[in-house]
């Protein structure tokens, strides 16, 4: 927006003369500027001054400068203006229309302050701001004014929103309040909304959001709900000033402020949501805005300056001229100004939803405004000034408008006709159709008034060119539908939308009437119709004949004139109606009778007096007898009784004329006497009843009033003499016997007989009633009360008078019926036969005159067939014998069936040809096996076979034929048939010609070859059913290839081959077809396998739901297991059963062994659980350094059997001192010397018996003699045995001699020990030269036998320093290799070159640490040889230490071993490196995520993490880190795990249940770290353990409650009003899934639904001394911060035991915590936890000075 400097309106003065404040009207028409003087100025639209006047003070004491005007504001409907002055008063003035004009209206009550600002936002409600800083209401209805708030603070600014239903106000402290009159459904909150940086002097409510500035050179917007949006900073502009005055365009999308000689505009951008700065209007000497002022159509603002200057500017984004006619003035994106050039008038057109105009278009003879915007779109007409915004999603321009109807327009797109009415926001209806021509739409919209009603909108709309459908726009249903013979080209509904005309194409005019549904043709031939305007007269053109109704309810009664031309149209003006007729060259106009057309306008208003005097001017013809009909109907219905009497007088009728009037007179006396207008008489209602000929409803009038005589006189004056009577006999009357005779007698007056007799037969008199019934003419009635009365039979003079006069009558059936009565059977006879009463006559003539009875049936018929009752005359001539016309009766009759019956009965050459006729039928009903049968009885079997081929029937032609053709013949004709059908594709009827002569392949053959695969399964089993498995099974195949799947799953399921069709669908990823089938047609697993087939292919979450869903999750664990699919079971469990995990690793290692894979099967059998199952498998693999390190490693019960499983393995090996090694580690010295004697080695066993079980060495000896005795001396052992003698003879060099010449090659431990042996003696017991010699002899045999450190110790016992070094080479023993040459050979560096070499091609990683440490780590890494790693590792540096630690630990944690990495810091410390933080936070995350981790048997974890965070913290403390976030976050996370650990501790001692259950319940106030969800579990169940229901109930229920937001996926739901007041957070992180099982879940849903039954329950945390939730820290009414209790975690307020400075302890809760420990026998390890209370470094050795307490480890070894 771009402000244009316009006119000066006031001229500046020299000096200081402040503009006090400005105000425009809400109609723009006026602008009043209030001068330093007090002076008001009022100014027109055009900048006109008008009037002006001075304001007064409050009290004129004090004179006219005690004050100033500091606001003022026009009443919405701009009469009156209010003024606001600091004399503590607010004045109303209403300004008149002429100059000088004045009147003071409102003077509330003198205010407590001086008057600030001042707005008049609504009708009656004026709002003004206090120096005292309240902001207070006045009513001018009542001159009343009220406080709506209140502050502390100089009120500085008022202003409203956009539509007055909100206000603001700015406060001298910055202060922003917002107060809402009506918040319009916006849901904004009310009061204080925002503190600006300083007093807000220029505040603007704009449509988007707040904007306020001031004296720091700042403009801010504020959000809607106070926050800050943006910010424009001119402080450092210096030549910018404060900020005065701020004004809003009446849109809300633009904003002014005003300062020093400048004016700044922001404008709203919409699409970027954001504040624009526009060219800020700078004008020299200007000086400060002090007013600004915008004109209500935001074309104009006025600003008023310090000088007292008032300056005038044009407001607009840009301005168009359109077809120069119009200027459009876009004063803002949603708002526009159109102004007319020629006449001046000016319309606003404005976006109520603030959307941007994107263009304004002047449509329908440039009286309809139309204009889009993105959601919405503008309707407005520029006569009537209605405007109108209805939502209009953006349909790109395709809309087609139509301003036929001045009140609605009408909107056709894509298919859709929508209405909306000028003035509404809301659309007034949409409809479905193609058909948009003006003509075929019809719309009303209240045209004229009707009674009782308000609201009338109707439309008329064709469905399709033959259908119109009318609709109540106003309740929106449909009112009905007309369907039409032939196409409508014209309708038009009249003005109250009851009546709808319309014209077909063939000219046929048609008038329906809405109410009644009826519809009728009122004209031909019709050219012109048209509704006369504001009547329902219509006009219409007939060839050359002009039509007129005047009265549509008659449409019979039409007035017709001749014409010359053709009617061009209709007007009516000043009382005057007149048709255009053009004449060829000339047009004449045509006048209607103005009287008939207003006679409709009057009935429609209601006033029949008018209508009555309409109708007196007119002369009687047809129309106005029809106009008279109709007014007296309603008249009638309207009780107004003398425009009824006077309306049947015109008409003519008398009787109901003079009957109206005699019911005026009643009723004018009756409204004397009573008052009203007397209808309501009794006299009145019954006699307008009586006119309605509802005479009962007159009856029950005059009874209600007792007036018994007025209704016998109604009835008796209407001959109504039967309900006279029984009137009188319901009341009693006296009168009843004569009202009777007189009855009787004018009956008889009346020539009424038949009454007459009825009464006489009513009074027993049946003489005289018969006589009256004669005299009447009904015999019949007289020959009925003659057989009702036995006595009249034997009259026989009433007998013969009767009977003549029925047989007069010919009334012969009565006749025979009396005659019959009185024994006369031959002229009963008689008379039945001539009445044709031949039923009556045949049973007649069965008992009388059984010979006739054949006579009478013959007859009958006959009769019956003249009478076309041919069906009943069949039986009757059967029964006469007479079969020929019994069969022509029967075929006349159609009863074929009855035909063949007789036909059957009789000779078959007399009747052949009415065989033939009934074939006939029966074929033309395709009864064909019927109409064989006849044409074979008539002889004419060739036309049955004709028949058949006709009909397409060729197997019962067939069989027909074969009676007449050869077999050969017939297949010849018929395949040839058949092939023929088949080329014009009629393959049914090919099908059954190959049938019928037995050649089904050729049927096959044909449907195979156009692919008409079902025909040709169904024939295969008819006829080839061996053969029908194989050919669906081919089928399926063939289709499966084509693609089509579902027709060859088919296929495939009639085969019986549900697999193959299963795997079709597996193999198109069709995988709930192949479910489906599984399951339909599979065995009871099979659908199970598909489901777990399916699922492998999903794999992840999708197949856990899938198989969840079907319920098979666990089964498909099991059977991937079972199959060998461990990732796909590892997966499934991992995700969804957990628990499984073992079993599934279990599973897995035993596969892995059966696979030879062993090391592999060690790993998954270690994390199954199952060690001992990893020894076995290296036990009886023979890996006895696998087993043994296992079991060490995991199962130390198992290291004795790995040891002698070693032994036995070894003595079979012959490995005798390996094998006593081993049975010795594994204190198995009996086994031993059991494996010596088995082997022979007696001598060994024996020294094992001397050495470890010297109690059974007298019996080994024992039977070491009887074995020795039994074998002798021989071989090895004999050699032995003789070295050990010259051994203990002292014969050493014999014996050395004999220990060499040992060889045994199955024991070369014997040999290995007999060379031993004999070194050992030649070194003790020969010369130098000798035991040189020996050791030459036997080392090189140790080397050979891979005794090296033997063989290098026998040479290094005689100096041979070269050999032993090369000794310890040769069994790669370079260590020992180097220390020697260093220690005795100088030229030792030849062994380190040898080493290098070796470790270059042996590859040996354990090697390389002497030489290159960290490569050596490197590949130790890699090779994931953690132990190792870390083994060398600490061996070099902490540094180096702790970097393959944190290594290892991240590893172990990405495999979820978070627990062995934790092991990892216990043993090595925890270093406060920040790269090793994550891992600290991942170790602690993990840990209280872990479920079961809440009982007493966690303990050790949870003592292990304490530790740990616990050295990291004392780390912390020393290194650069200390006193950061991280280090306070980890104090708080040692503070958790110290709890944890202390209530695992207290959860084995039943006395520290109430500890552990304070621990759960501290635990809380961390749910910021912890698990929300669990952390209120443990403690609700743990309040629940110890019965403190109440805050179990609370903590389960909001368990309960993070469980359903743990689903809905955020907490926006909780309610935290339970945790007021206490420190337990309400914002904590969203678990990312459920920490307890659904199990538990449901089983706390259930115990928190039946507590909250309980009506014990209370819903509240339990309070302290503090009046504050025990378990909270901070006090709720101080703020006081307590230490929590080390052992519970609850807050110490008295009876403390300080430990050391910030740690203390609750007296009475230590004391009870040292007792249970001391009774108590608890573990070693979790009771030197309990009692010494470690964590934090809180240990109790350290009491503070002047306390004493047990000492904690004391108190735990005694527990």
């Amino acid at each position: 927006m771009q402000l244009r400097h316009v006119r000066t309106l006031l001229a500046p003065q020299d000096g200081t003369a402040r503009v006090t404040c400005m105000a425009w009207s809400a109609s723009s028409a006026r602008f009043a500027v209030c001068t330093a003087e007090r002076v008001v100025l009022l100014y027109d639209e055009q900048g006109e001054r008008r009037d002006k006047f001075s304001t007064k003070p409050a009290d004129a004491k004090y004179g006219r400068k005690s004050y100033v005007v500091k606001g003022m504001a026009f009443s919405p409907d701009s009469t009156k203006l209010a003024i606001g002055q600091t004399d503590n008063i607010v004045y109303v003035y209403r300004i008149g229309e002429d100059k000088g004009e004045l009147l003071l209206l409102f003077l509330p009550p003198p205010l407590q302050s001086a008057v600030t600002c001042l707005l008049w936002p609504a009708e009656n409600v004026i709002v003004f701001g206090l120096a005292e800083g309240k902001v207070r209401l006045a009513n001018t209805k009542n001159n009343k004014s009220s406080t709506i708030y209140g502050t502390d603070s100089y009120v500085v600014s008022l202003t409203s929103n956009v539509s007055g239903r909100g206000i603001l106000s700015g406060h001298a402290d910055g202060t922003i309040v917002r107060f809402f009159f009506d918040d319009e459904g916006s849901g904004e909150s009310q009061g204080k909304l925002a503190v600006h940086p300083c007093p807000p002097y220029a505040l603007a409510w704009a449509s988007n959001s707040i904007v306020a500035a001031g004296c720091d050179k700042k403009i801010v917007a504020y959000g809607k709900e106070g926050s800050v949006i943006q910010t424009f900073d001119y402080s450092r502009d210096s030549s910018e000033k404060e900020f005065t005055t701020a004004a809003t365009s009446p849109s809300g999308q633009s904003v002014v402020i005003g300062s020093y000689d400048r004016l700044r505009v922001l404008n709203w951008s919409p699409r970027r949501s954001t504040w624009e700065e526009g060219k800020p209007k700078e004008i020299a000497h200007l000086y400060t805005i002090t007013a600004l002022a915008w004109k209500r159509d935001g074309s104009r603002i006025c600003a008023g300056t310090l000088c007292g200057g008032v300056e005038q500017f044009d407001c607009c984004l840009r301005r168009t001229i359109y077809k120069n006619k119009f200027e459009i003035t876009y004063v803002g994106p949603s708002q526009a100004i159109v102004k007319n050039l020629s006449t001046g008038t000016r319309l606003v057109l404005k976006s109520q939803y603030g959307y941007e105009i994107d263009e304004v278009k002047i449509l329908g003879k440039d009286r309809y405004l139309v204009a889009h915007t993105s959601d919405t779109l503008l309707l407005g007409d520029v006569s009537s000034n209605k405007l109108s915004e209805v939502a209009w999603k953006g349909s790109g321009g395709n809309e087609k408008f139509f301003f036929d109807n001045e009140n609605v327009c009408m909107i056709f797109n894509a298919g859709e006709l929508t209405l909306v009415e000028y003035g509404s926001n809301d659309i007034l209806g949409s409809v479905r159709t193609e058909f948009v021509n003006p003509h075929l739409v019809s719309v009303r919209i209240n045209e004229r008034q009707q009674r009782g009603v308000d609201e009338n909108k109707r439309l008329a709309y064709l469905i399709d060119i033959k259908t119109i459908a009318t609709v109540d726009l106003v309740g929106g249903y449909n009112a009905g539908t007309i369907s039409h013979d032939s196409k409508i080209d014209w309708l038009e509904l009249n003005e109250t939308g009851h009546k709808l005309l319309f014209r077909d194409k063939k000219m046929r005019l048609q008038l329906y009437d809405i109410e009644s549904s009826t519809k009728m043709t009122i004209l031909n031939y019709c050219s012109y119709v048209q509704w006369v305007p504001g009547s329902d007269v219509v006009v219409a053109q007939n060839r050359n004949s002009l039509c007129i109704w005047y009265n549509i309810d008659a449409p019979e009664r039409v007035t017709m004139f001749p014409l010359k031309g053709d009617i061009v149209g209709l007007e009516r003006s000043d009382g005057k109606t007149e048709v255009i007729v053009s004449e060829g060259v000339n047009t004449v106009s045509y006048t209607l009778d103005e009287g008939l057309i207003e006679f409709g306008t009057a009935i429609d208003d209601g006033d029949y007096h008018r209508a009555t005097a309409f109708l007196e001017t007119l002369e009687m013809s047809t129309e106005t007898e029809a106009m008279w009909k109709t007014l007296s109907r309603l008249a009638l219905e309207a009780r107004q009784l003398h425009i009824a009497e006077r309306c049947f007088a015109a008409l003519g009728n008398m009787a109901k004329a003079r009957f109206l009037h005699e019911t005026n007179v009643i009723a004018d006396q009756a409204a004397q006497e009573h008052g009203g207008d007397g209808t309501e008489h009794y006299l009145v209602r019954a006699r307008l009843a009586m006119l309605d000929k509802n005479y009962k409803l007159a009856e029950m009038i005059f009874l209600e009033q007792n007036a018994t005589e007025e209704a016998m006189d109604m009835y008796q004056e209407l001959h109504m003499w039967d309900e006279c009577i029984v009137v009188a006999k319901a009341k009693g009357h006296p009168m009843l016997e004569k009202l009777c005779r007189g009855y009787y007698q004018w009956l008889l007056d009346t020539q009424q007989e038949e009454k007459a007799g009825e009464v006489q037969e009513g009074q027993g008199d049946y003489l005289a009633a018969i006589s009256l019934y004669l005299q009447a003419g009904l015999p019949a009635k007289a020959a009925r009360l003659a057989m009702d009365r036995d006595e009249l039979l034997t009259n026989t003079d009433v007998i013969d008078r009767i009977s003549t006069a029925l047989i007069r009558g010919e009334l012969y059936e009565q006749a025979g019926d009396l005659f019959e009565r009185v024994g006369n059977p031959r002229k009963a006879l008689e008379c039945y036969s001539k009445g044709s009463a031949f039923l009556k006559a045949v049973e007649l003539a069965r008992l009388a005159f059984p010979a006739e009875v054949v006579k009478l049936e013959e007859a009958w018929g006959d009769h019956l067939v003249q009478q076309k009752q041919l069906d009943a005359a069949i039986n009757h001539y059967i029964e006469a014998r007479c079969s020929v016309k019994a069969i022509e009766a029967a075929l006349g009759a159609r009863q074929w069936k009855k035909a063949i019956y007789i036909l059957d009965l009789q000779d078959k050459q007399t009747v052949a040809k009415y065989y033939l006729k009934i074939a006939q039928h029966y074929a033309a009903l395709q009864e064909y096996q019927v109409a064989e049968e006849l044409y074979i009885k008539g002889g004419q079997t060739r036309d049955a076979i004709d028949m058949y081929t006709q009909a397409g029937l060729w197997e019962q032609a067939h069989k027909l034929a074969l009676k007449c053709m050869s077999q050969e013949e017939v297949s010849v004709l018929y395949i040839t048939q058949a092939q023929e059908m088949e080329r014009q594709g009629k393959y049914k009827e090919a099908e059954r010609l190959y049938i019928t002569v037995n050649e089904p392949d050729l049927a096959i053959t044909m449907y195979k070859k156009c692919k008409m695969y079902d025909e040709m399964v169904c024939l295969v089993a008819k006829y080839h059913k061996d053969l029908l498995g194989d050919t669906h099974l081919h089928l399926g195949k063939e289709l499966e290839a084509e693609g089509r799947l579902q027709e060859a799953e088919y296929h495939y399921l009639e085969a019986r081959d549900w697999k193959s069709t299963v795997n079709m669908y597996r193999l198109n990823d069709m995988w709930e077809e192949a479910y489906r089938v599984a399951k339909a047609h599979g065995g009871a697993n099979s659908h199970k396998h598909v489901a777990y087939l399916w699922a492998k292919s999903l794999g992840g979450e999708a197949a856990v739901k899938l198989l969840s869903k079907f319920g098979l999750l666990e089964m498909a664990i099991d059977h991937a297991t079972d199959t060998g699919a461990f990732e796909f079971a590892f997966e499934l469990a991992r995700l969804s059963m957990k628990q499984k995990m073992p079993d599934i690793h279990l599973k897995y290692a035993m596969f892995l062994e059966d696979e030879g894979k062993f090391e592999e099967a060690e790993g998954e059998f270690i994390k199954a659980g199952k060690p001992k199952e990893a020894v076995l498998m290296f036990v009886h693999n023979q890996n006895w350094d696998a087993a043994q390190r296992v079991a060490e490693a995991h199962d130390p019960g198992s290291v004795a059997d790995v040891l002698v499983g070693q032994a036995q393995f070894a003595f079979e090996q012959r490995e005798f001192q390996k094998a006593e090694a081993f049975l010795l580690r594994a204190q198995r010295p009996e086994l031993a010397i059991k494996y010596y004697k088995e082997a022979g080695m007696w001598s060994e066993a024996l020294r094992i018996c001397k050495e470890y079980m010297p109690s059974r060495l007298g019996e080994l000896q024992e039977e070491c003699g009887r074995e020795a005795g039994k074998k002798g001396s021989s071989g090895a052992e004999g050699l032995l045995e003789q070295a050990r003698e010259w051994e203990q003879a002292g014969e050493y060099a014999r014996a050395v001699d004999c220990y060499l010449k040992v060889r045994d090659p199955s024991n070369s431990i014997l040999v290995e020990k007999c060379l031993l042996k004999a070194a050992e003696l030649a070194v003790k017991f020969l010369d130098q030269s000798q035991s040189v010699e020996v050791t030459r002899t036997v080392a090189p045999q140790l080397v050979a036998m891979k005794k090296y450190s033997m063989a290098a110790e026998l040479y290094l016992n005689l100096d041979l320093i070269r050999e032993a070094i090369d000794a310890f080479i040769e069994g790669e023993e370079w260590s020992k290799a180097k220390h020697m040459a260093k220690e005795f050979d100088p030229r030792y560096e030849y062994v380190d070159q040898r080493y290098k070499e070796y470790l270059k091609t042996q590859g040996k990683v354990d090697s390389l640490v002497g030489i290159d440490v960290m490569a050596a780590l490197d590949i130790y890494a890699k090779q994931e040889q953690w132990e190792k790693c870390l083994e060398v590792a600490a061996k070099q540096s902490y540094q180096v230490l702790h970097k393959y630690v944190a290594l290892y630990a991240t590893q172990l944690i990405c495999e979820g071993s978070w627990d062995r990495a934790l092991r990892l810091y216990v043993q090595h410390g925890a270093p406060a490196n920040p790269q090793n933080f994550n891992i600290y936070k991942r170790l602690f995350v993990e840990m209280v995520n872990a479920p079961g981790m809440n009982c007493a048997e966690a303990y050790s974890s949870w003592a292990d993490l304490r530790d740990v965070l616990l050295s990291l913290c004392e780390n912390l403390v020393k290194s650069s880190e200390a006193n950061t976030v991280a280090h306070e976050e980890f104090e708080r996370m040692l503070l958790i795990s110290h709890y944890c650990a202390a209530r695992s501790a207290a959860q084995g001692l039943k006395q520290l249940d109430t500890m552990a259950a304070q621990l759960s319940i501290s635990l809380l106030r961390h749910t910021d770290l912890l698990p929300a969800d669990k952390a209120f579990y443990e403690a609700g169940t743990a309040a629940k353990a110890v019965s403190w229901e109440n805050m179990a109930f609370v903590f389960l229920n909001r368990f309960l409650d993070l469980s359903d937001a743990i689903e809905e996926g955020n907490l926006d739901s909780l309610d935290h009003s339970d945790f007021q007041r206490t420190d337990i957070p309400f914002e904590v992180p969203l678990p990312a899934h459920q920490h307890v099982p659904e199990e538990q879940r449901e089983e706390v849903r259930d115990w928190v639904l039946t507590m909250s039954m309980d009506q014990r329950l209370e819903q509240a945390l339990p309070q302290d001394e503090r009046g504050t939730y025990e378990a909270s820290l901070v006090a709720a009414g101080t703020g006081v911060l307590s230490l929590p209790c080390l052992l519970t975690g609850y807050p110490v307020l008295r009876n403390k035991i300080e430990l050391r400075p910030g740690r203390e302890v609750k007296k009475d809760v230590w004391y009870k915590f040292v007792m249970a420990v001391k009774v108590s026998q608890i573990p070693a390890g979790r009771s030197q936890a309990v009692g010494g209370v470690q964590p934090l470094t809180l240990t109790l050795q350290h009491p503070v000075p002047g306390q004493s307490l047990p000492p904690p480890d004391s108190a735990a070894c005694e527990g």
